[in-house]
């Protein structure tokens, strides 16, 4: 018998390992359903008291005494009615007792030699390139569960977004905004100031952000603004000039031109795109400053205010008088944005921000100090980390995956509100961002797992949330390097996410 019975656990455990997220959840409320079933009637016998004869006494009872009083007889207010447990518990959380004060039990987590079962396999992937590194943490306690090579620092590609918006929005917090401002300058000279808002718009679907969350800072409101406070001036006929010393050092990224980036400067309109599009790759201005100072002169035109000249660079001064402004979404917006689009143009833009917030110059250098430093100041180990640039085109960047997956831990903090909009922005699997095209043939991840992305050539990475099979919430980082297939990387980390998501791994 007992031989029988280890095999019986054995086979359980085998087919629950294998077993779907919905089968898993089927499972689950099927056998609650029997256990609250069982726990309603038990508790129900036992308030109407012992049988006797084929009727309960406390029957007997009420029926001989029905007519000594009128009227209906209802239970007694203070009678305990029996509860059933909640059906749905919060994260990391099941009914029962074992948790003081909240009536409910802590799921424990998985452990390592659980999960060590369910990675390993995959992580031997051929098509996982020879450097290959694992980091999965529980994100209630904060603790490695899981890892392999895991402080080793290798190249992160687009993942390193999730230390550029922990770092801006700790900088400067969730609501803060980036302002372009229209100045005078003396005579009829105004200067457009760059603010470092790359998602200003010179489209017409685009409104104020200052008025309307929902949309870009629109360069069209902002010259309907200037055309008006120029008007009420009696001024007509102006010459333009533009301002970009808001940043410093080199504009073009170390990989040179690429049409997954614009030149990185404090003024341009729609990213420098030279098409329709709003992410992804696309044709790039070389002069994104230059360019929308000149959209920005003919329309002012449109308006009736006569423009001499071209635009030119200038510095506007420090008092000079503002004419107009328009600001850009909250920083929680841009950070989902740039997370759920991989966006290189909005990462560069938040990581200068936060140099600027911590008084170091906006360049690709200054930006990577500053950022260093508040990932340093939320208590997110560094060991051997280099970020060379925001967005993680720089084959220069090396972090490790532990890295990553702290870094999430204080994302997902409740005592770090202000960084929430890292989890939100996360791609949601088979359905949004760079997600979206993913996880067709892994079910049990998708709309599970979310997660950023990381692509360069040979280079792919995974870093993300996930609900486990028994409602525990885990974070992840997964790296490799050196792949030749891109997409059967991709496979092979989409897996790895979704066994997680599919395994309580205990």
């Amino acid at each position: 018998m007992p031989e029988a019975r280890s095999w019986q656990v054995r086979w359980w455990r085998n087919r629950w390992r294998g077993a779907t997220v919905e089968q898993r959840g089927t499972w689950r409320l099927t056998a609650l359903s029997a256990v609250v079933g069982t726990a309603v009637a038990t508790a129900s016998v036992l308030a109407a008291g012992p049988w006797d004869s084929g009727q309960r006494t406390a029957e007997r009872a009420r029926a001989a005494g029905a007519g000594s009083g009128g009227g209906e007889r209802h239970a007694d207010a203070r009678t305990p009615v029996p509860a059933a447990a909640p059906v749905l518990a919060a994260l990391g959380a099941r009914p029962g007792a074992g948790d003081p004060g909240t009536g409910r039990g802590v799921v424990p987590p998985p452990t390592r030699a659980g999960l060590a079962d369910a990675l390993e396999p995959l992580l031997d992937d051929r098509a996982l390139g020879p450097v290959r590194s694992a980091s999965v943490v529980d994100a209630r306690s904060g603790r490695e569960l899981y890892g392999v090579r895991a402080d080793v620092p290798v190249t992160p590609a687009s993942v390193i977004k999730l230390a550029t918006g922990v770092a801006v929005l700790s900088a400067l917090g969730p609501d803060h905004r980036l302002t372009t401002r229209v100045v005078a300058a003396g005579g009829n000279r105004i200067v457009l100031v760059g603010g470092g808002d790359p998602t200003l718009t010179a489209r017409a679907a685009g409104g104020s952000g200052e008025d309307a969350d929902g949309n870009p800072a629109s360069l069209r409101e902002l010259a309907d603004h200037t055309a008006r406070a120029l008007k009420e001036r009696g001024t007509r006929r102006v010459s333009v000039g533009y301002d970009t010393s808001l940043y410093t050092g080199p504009v073009r990224h170390p990989i040179g031109p690429n049409e997954n980036i614009s030149p990185v400067t404090p003024l341009m309109v729609d990213e420098g795109r030279l098409d329709d599009s709003d992410h992804g790759p696309a044709a790039r201005s070389t002069d994104p400053s230059g360019d929308a100072a000149r959209t920005f002169a003919a329309m002012l035109r449109d308006r009736g205010i006569t423009v001499d000249g071209r635009p030119r660079r200038t510095t506007a001064g420090k008092d000079a008088e503002a004419l107009a402004a328009v600001r850009s979404q909250p920083l929680a917006t841009l950070v989902e944005r740039m997370l759920t689009a991989s966006d290189n143009d909005i990462a560069e833009a938040l990581a200068r921000q936060t140099a600027l917030a911590g008084k170091r110059p906006a360049s690709f250098r200054g930006a990577s100090q500053a950022v260093s430093e508040r990932l340093r100041k939320l208590g997110v180990p560094l060991d051997g980390a280099r970020l060379a640039d925001g967005s993680g085109l720089d084959r220069a960047d090396r972090v490790p995956a532990a890295l990553l997956s702290q870094v999430m831990v204080r994302a997902a903090d409740p005592d770090h509100p202000e960084l929430r909009a890292v989890l939100t922005g996360l791609p949601v699997a088979g359905f949004t961002g760079t997600l979206r095209g993913r996880y067709a043939q892994e079910a049990a991840g998708r709309g599970v797992v979310r997660a950023k992305t990381g692509t360069l050539t040979g280079v792919n990475t995974l870093a993300g949330t996930v609900v486990d099979a028994d409602g525990r919430l885990l974070l992840f980082a997964f790296m490799t390097t050196g792949t030749t297939d891109a997409h059967g990387a991709q496979r092979a980390l989409d897996r790895l996410a979704s066994t997680v998501a599919n395994c309580g791994c205990r």
